[in-house]
């Protein structure tokens, strides 16, 4: 039997251009969404607001997201914001468990850049999401 997975992915964008900061590809919506929480955390405590994220104990297959630097506040603080509010939380597992992609985008206007992420069920070539113009 086939089973079908979750797939999980942080991504940068300048609006022309887009690159990857790392993926996962996880055996159900939970460690999706528990990866793209860490690395939210992770990407909002980098910018220097707070305490490191400390390790889970449940260690998922893969490695976090490359850093990125933000240059205002406004990012870490909406990237905070999603990974630790409850309704939040609570609406994107349902939206995965109801076959949904999830998709929250935070934006760094004192250079251009928007941060992704994005977490659905299948492997990661199954979404085909522009996160800016190509």
């Amino acid at each position: 039997m086939n089973r079908v997975g979750y797939a999980a992915e942080v991504t940068v964008s300048d609006g022309q251009r887009f690159a990857s900061l790392g993926a996962v590809t996880v055996r159900n919506r939970r460690l999706a969404l528990l990866w793209l929480r860490r690395q939210a955390l992770r990407l909002a405590y980098g910018h220097g607001h707070g305490s490191d994220v400390k390790r889970e104990s449940l260690q998922l297959p893969t490695a976090d997201v490359r850093p990125a630097l933000f240059h205002g506040s406004d990012a870490p603080e909406g990237l905070r914001f999603w990974a630790t509010d409850g309704r939040r939380q609570d609406d994107a597992i349902r939206a995965l468990e109801a076959g949904f992609p999830i998709l929250f985008t935070v934006a760094d206007p004192a250079v251009g850049l928007s941060l992704t992420l994005a977490g659905w069920r299948g492997a990661p070539a199954d979404l085909q999401v522009s996160v800016g113009p190509l």
